[in-house]
C-alpha cells in the first residue's frame, strides 16, 4: 500500500503543516513543539525529519518521524501517523527509511520515546521489532530560553 507514498526529508516551509499533523496524529506534545525548534532541528540536520506524503499530493505531510543521530546513538521521536491514513504501513516505511538513514551513518542501535500511557504506539513499536528496556528512565531538566 505504500506504493502510493513518497518518502522524503521535511522542508522549512511545511513547518506549519507538520505541527499541525502532530497535533491531530500524535500523543502528547514536547516543549519543541514549535516553529522555532522544528526549524532549529532542521537547520541542524536537513535530513533527520523524515515526511510520508501521497504520491499525488506530495507537499500534503500525512506521516513523520524524526530520526535523530548524534554521531553516538540513534534516536527516533514524533513517529506519526494521519489518523485518516493509518493501517496503510505508512509507519513501518518511515522506520524502515529511519533505519536506513542510520545504517548509512554507521549506527548500531536505534532507540525510541514512546509515552508510557500510548498504548497504540506501544503495539507499532512492538510490531516494528522493538522493545522497551526497563532498566532506563528518561530524565528531563527544561533549559532557560537564550
Amino acid at each position: 500500500m505504500t506504493d502510493e507514498i513518497v518518502i522524503r526529508p521535511a522542508t522549512p516551509d511545511e513547518i506549519p503543516a507538520l505541527l499541525a499533523l502532530w497535533a491531530r496524529a500524535a500523543k502528547g506534545a514536547s516543549i519543541t513543539d514549535d516553529e522555532a525548534g522544528v526549524a532549529a532541528l532542521l537547520a541542524r540536520d536537513p535530513h533527520c525529519l523524515i515526511v510520508a506524503a501521497p504520491a499525488g499530493d506530495p507537499g500534503r505531510p500525512v506521516g513523520t518521524v524524526i530520526a535523530g543521530w548524534d554521531g553516538w546513538r540513534c534516536h527516533l521521536y514524533r513517529l506519526a501517523v494521519d489518523p485518516d491514513h493509518r493501517r496503510r504501513g505508512i509507519g513501518a516505511a518511515l522506520l524502515a527509511a529511519a533505519e536506513e538513514r542510520f545504517t548509512a551513518l554507521g549506527g548500531r542501535r536505534a532507540d525510541a520515546m514512546v509515552l508510557d500511557d500510548n498504548a497504540l504506539g506501544h503495539r507499532t513499536w512492538q510490531a516494528a521489532g522493538y522493545h522497551p528496556e526497563p532498566q532506563w528512565s528518561r530524565w528531563v531538566k527544561p533549559l532557560p530560553e537564550s
